[in-house]
Formats: C-alpha cells, structure tokens, sequence
C-alpha cells in the first residue's frame, strides 16, 4: 500500500524493519521509504515535524522556515547554516533567503516552547494540534486532536494520559521489593526491551527496576497485575506462586520453553509458563481419537509421539493421554486448539456411548440397516460385480455385499459401507460427524475435496458442512503410495498455499502432506481409487500410477485421444500398456448414478453409451466422459423447454446454466477442452 506524505512530490509506502531513519539515524519503529528518492524515515520523525511545517528561528529573524522532505534544493548550499553539516533528507528551509538548517538543530528551538515538564520525562514536552493525523499515542494506542510531543526522543502523548503519569514511581503486586520507576526513552540497552511479565515488547513508555533489571509494559502496569497466585485448577491439586523473574524452564503443562514470570509449585517441582496453561481442561473430547482423553502430568516413561502433529512428547512433561488406548497421547497445546477440541470440558460429566451400530442382526445372514426399509441378505462374492453400492455408489466388484431381500428392490450394499458408523469423530471437524443418507441440495460438495457429489452415503455436520465418505475415511497419519513419508493434515492459515504434487492445483484450505519433504496432495488426489473398472474402455482393472519418471516419448488417453504426461498421475492397464488421464477416468462428478437427479431441478446424469457420442453446448467437444449432464431449460424465445448437455460439471458452471454460486466448489479443466479454449474464446 502507497501513501501521500505531505511535503513530498512521490507516493511512499510502508516498511517495518531493517532500516535506518534518514532523520535520527536510528533503526526501530516503522515508516515509510520512497524508492524515487532512496530514503527512509520514521512515521513518528515525520510526524512531529509536519506538524511545525512553518517556524520562526532565532537564528533567522523576520522569515518562516518551511519543513521540507525532498532533501535541500539544487539551487543552495546544502549544509546546515548553523552547524555546517550537510543536511539530510529532512530539513527546514527558507526560500527567501536560500538557506538550510538541519534537524537536530531546530530541535532546541522547539524545546525552548515547552508547554509541560514532566518529572517522569527528561525532556520538555510540546502541546501540539494532532490535527487529522492518525499518529497513535506511545501510551493509549488511540488517536486524538490534542496532545504533547517531544521533540527530541520522538514521545507522542494524548492530554488526557499524561495525568496517568502524575506519579513517576508505583510499586507494582509482581515486584514488590522496589518501587518501579516510569522511563520513556525505552528500556535500558543493558535489557531485552521486553516486559518481564508478558514478553512483549515494552516500547518507550514502561515501568522499570534498575536493581533488578526488571522491565513492565504499560499493559501490565495499568490493567490489572496477573494474580500473584492460582488455585483451584483442574490441571494440579496444589496452589501455585508467580516468580516474577527472568528465568529459563520448560512448561511442565504444554512442553514450551520460557523465559520469564513462570508460576511454580515447589512441593512438586512444578513450574508453568502461561496463565491460560492452568486453565487446562482436565478430560475433553478430540476428533483425532475415539476415546476421551485427560490431562497426566507426568505422561510416564517411554517413547510417545503426538496423536495430531506426530511429534515426540517428552514424557516428563504434562499431556493428554487415553485410559483406553495405552500408547495414545497428544501435546497439550494441540489437544486444545481450535480445529481439534470443541472446547467443552467434561470432567465429571457422564461418558455417553457414542457408537451407535448402523443397523441390527437378525440372524447369521440378514440384517436391519438405517438406510433401508427392508431386510438385507449377506449374499457373499459373486452375481452382482457390475451392480452400484448405494453407499458409495462404486460397483460391487469382488467385495462382500449386502442385497434386499424383498425381489423387486434393487438397494444393494457392501459391507463396509453397511459397517459404516452412525457418528463418528474425524480430524477434519471438531464436532461429531453424522452419516447421512444422501447430500442435501443446498450443501452438494464435500468441504474437504471441493468436489460435487448427489447420491450416496456422506458425513455432515450440526452446521450442515458435508464430507464425502471418502474423504472421512482418511485417517492421519496417512501412509499414502505416492510418497515414502507418512502424510499429516495441515489447516493453513490465511494466505497461504500449498501445491498438491499430483494435480499441480492450489489448495488454501486443507491438505495432507510431508512438512519435511515439502510434498502435499489435495483431499480429491488423496482419495483416487487405486483400482477403476470402465468396461466400455478396458475389460482389465485400471490401476492409479504416481508418476513414471523414466517414461520418454509421447503418450495418448485412450478415451479424449489427447496427450498425456506419464510423469504425472494417471491411470494404466498393465495387461493393455494404456494411459489415462485422472480427470477422463474418475471425472468431477462423484457419486455418479445414470439418470439420477443431481440435486437441482431436471438436472440428470446420463451414461454416455449411445453409438455417437453427443457435442457439450459449452466446449462443443465430442462427451468422452462415462457420463452426460442432460440440463433442462425454458427457453424465453423459443418459449418451451429446451435440453443442453455437457460434458462434465465444469463445462456447465462456466456456460452459466448452473444458476448459483458455486464459488467453494473447485473446477478442474477437462483435458479435452484444453485444445477449444482459443477456439471458443473466438
């Protein structure tokens, strides 16, 4: 972001460190650099000079000078008329009678018109008109018109605080021995210029023991001092003491190393580094684990690793850990983040039985399933391979299944699908997940993959946010063929992006990957099908490859008859020798079911199985794809309905027939398209 600075002929824009104030020579705070003129300076030196942007010197009677930040101009001498050293960037001038004077000396001018001395302040203080400026006071951080400034060490503060500072000791709860004295010139260079409280940074205005060495920031000064003592936790049965001392340990609740200020008990040599880890939860609930989880401090001998960022756990420490699962633990400050605690403690609150079986047993053979009004039969490994799973909407194949009884209904199940759990905990919510029959119209992508599925079994939500149950199958850490490394979830943070390594897409939301190895995939290449059965294009299994990378020469899909890249992923026969695109085998649709509504209104999937394969109104490329969108319209002009196909989901949100926002969802190119995009364009 650029700014106009008065006085200046060039937009300057900000930068926060690693410079050198072309005013003071000094090199904290922030300012602004203008890179026509090549100079720095800091926001508060431009401030309390703007705002005597025209004074009378002494030592030049009868005409103002003029504050000016483009340096001295051609047409003068550019030494500074009193001292005789060459000005800097910032300087006054008088254009009458050409001449110069530099900073530091019309800063005894100005203190000479001091307006307040302050006991607590080395230098006269300033009364000035902040006017519209945004310069923020040293001790409220608020803006406001009148104020004080010094001239000299750059403090900015309002009227109404310097009456906070009519006594220029205190004695402060956290440092009782000496009384604390208020500097501000920043903290002593023989210090960390940090509080010794809280650890922030203390700025120029601050509290300070020159026997002890000891810093306060004004937060901690004027808010309230942290409680000397802490009882009554959840976490530990003794009370503990503050040490209000610069001391290196380890937070024996979360493992962190500190510095300063810990809260200590010394019958059982405990120390902790922050309030917030007392307030530890004794027993909570996570979705990376089936079980509840407490508190243990000492986690016990052995070699742990954390259930969530698989990282050692020093046993010597306070974590989490499972009465059930003997060897399952995890880190204090990752059993109680955001994306993996739903932030409600239960101790001594009833353990609910959380599992609740999907269906009931009839007899050795035949069950009562949720889904299904009828009874199913378990009817073993044969007779229905090209048959769809109403589950998972894949075919049968070789899987042990489950089939109505009744004979005329078709609902058919495999048996993991039939397995599959009512509720259940899963790393991608905080909240429990619920097995629902099929995707809601209003919520018909998977948040975690981004992409669009209609029928079949899926996980949502009390907030209605849905997963396919591919992607809520995935469990971390996830041994996944394509890398050697076990693969962790990562929730980024705002702004960043990682690269999945199959697809080449940018993900800003969720990915799985190896931090070490800097590899990542998407939840939609994460959750490929090792094996693909498409009779209509190979009799034999398709078998998903991550990549040849000693493939040479020029490959083609045998369904788009484009070219493919074996370097990538993609799917190949073994018997055949073929290669497939991913996008041409699996498509942007899952859940695929032939003449099945998909969730909008006369929206209906088609097989695409007729002799000639039919043009997509968007790309007006021959449908390669196993399925059509068969889209029904009223057309204004021809006044009745019209049908449009299209090739794949991304050919009909782009043609604009869709009607809705589907900004969330990620559209991936269909590589048949790739070659009509200049064509369309025309």
């Amino acid at each position: 972001m650029t700014y106009v600075l008065e006085g200046h002929e060039h937009r300057v824009s900000d930068v926060n460190e690693g410079f050198e104030c072309d005013a003071c020579n000094r090199s904290y705070g922030d300012g602004y650099s203008c890179g026509e003129c090549k100079f720095t300076v800091h926001k508060k030196c431009v401030f309390v000079f703007n705002i005597q942007a025209r004074i009378n010197h002494p030592s030049h009677d009868g005409h103002c000078l003029e504050f000016l930040t483009t340096g001295a101009p051609d047409y003068t001498d550019p030494k500074c008329h009193l001292c005789g050293k060459n000005t800097k960037r910032l300087l006054y001038h008088c254009y009458d009678c050409k001449l110069n004077l530099d900073i530091d000396c019309i800063i005894d001018s100005l203190c000479a018109r001091s307006d307040l001395n302050m006991e607590w302040h080395q230098h006269p203080l300033l009364m000035v008109d902040f006017k519209a400026s945004l310069m923020s006071c040293d001790f409220c951080y608020g803006t406001s018109k009148h104020g004080y400034c010094c001239p000299r060490c750059r403090l900015v503060i309002h009227e109404g605080c310097v009456s906070v500072f009519e006594s220029p000791e205190i004695i402060h709860p956290s440092h009782v021995r000496h009384p604390l004295k208020l500097i501000s010139s920043g903290a002593p260079d023989y210090t960390d210029r940090s509080c010794d409280i809280c650890g922030g940074t203390t700025g120029n205005l601050l509290y300070h023991c020159d026997i002890c060495k000891f810093s306060l920031d004004l937060d901690c000064a004027t808010e309230g001092p942290p409680p000397v003592s802490l009882s009554n936790m959840k976490i530990h049965k003794h009370t503990l003491t503050l040490m209000p001392k610069l001391i290196s340990f380890v937070c024996d609740a979360c493992g962190t190393k500190g510095d300063r200020s810990p809260y200590i008990c010394v019958q059982c040599d405990f120390m902790i580094f922050h309030q917030k880890c007392a307030r530890l939860p004794r027993v909570i609930n996570v979705n990376h684990h089936d079980h509840r989880i407490s508190f243990k401090y000492p986690l016990g001998p052995g070699e742990w690793r954390c259930g969530v960022c698989w990282e050692e756990i020093d046993w010597s420490r306070g974590a989490y850990s499972c009465s059930i699962c003997p060897r399952y633990a995890i880190h204090s400050l990752c059993a109680t983040r955001r994306d993996v605690w739903d932030g409600k403690e239960l101790n001594g609150v009833p353990e609910k039985v959380e599992y609740i079986e999907p269906f009931k047993r009839n007899d050795d053979n035949t069950i009562t399933h949720f889904a299904h009004e009828h009874n199913l039969t378990s009817l073993g490994k044969c007779g229905e391979e090209s048959s769809l799973c109403r589950g998972c909407v894949c075919p049968i194949g070789s899987c042990t299944f489950y089939k109505c009884s009744e004979s005329d209904c078709s609902f058919i199940l495999h048996e993991t699908c039939a397995n599959l759990r009512k509720k259940k905990r899963h790393f991608l919510s905080p909240q429990p997940l619920t097995l629902c029959l099929q995707s809601s119209p209003l919520n018909d992508f998977c948040e975690a993959c981004h992409q669009v599925f209609y029928h079949g079994f899926s996980y949502s939500t009390y907030l209605r946010k849905s997963l396919d149950i591919f992607c809520s199958s995935i469990t971390v850490p996830l041994i996944h063929g394509s890398h050697d490394h076990h693969l962790l979830y990562l929730k980024q943070r705002f702004g960043d992006v990682k690269t999945c390594r199959s697809c080449g897409m940018d993900e800003t939301e969720v990915v799985i990957g190896c931090t070490k190895c800097d590899y990542f995939l998407d939840f939609r290449c994460a959750t490929l099908p090792l094996t693909v059965t498409l009779p209509r294009y190979d009799d034999h299994p398709l078998t998903l490859c991550y990549g040849d990378e000693k493939a040479s020469g020029r490959y083609w899909c045998d369904i788009c008859e484009r070219e493919t890249n074996p370097k990538t992923w993609f799917y190949t026969c073994k018997d055949c020798g073929i290669t497939l695109h991913v996008f041409c085998v699996v498509g942007d649709i899952r859940y695929a079911k032939d003449g099945k509504h998909m969730g909008w209104y006369l929206n209906t999937l088609l097989s695409n199985n007729s002799s000639s394969r039919p043009l997509c109104h968007n790309c007006h490329c021959r449908c390669p794809g196993s399925f059509i969108l068969k889209v029904r319209k009223w057309s204004n002009s021809e006044n009745r309905r019209v049908f449009k196909l299209f090739c794949s989901y991304y050919c009909f949100i782009i043609s604009g027939y869709a009607g809705r926002d589907d900004s969330k969802v990620k559209l991936r190119c269909p590589p048949w398209t790739i070659g009509n995009q200049i064509q369309l364009m025309e």
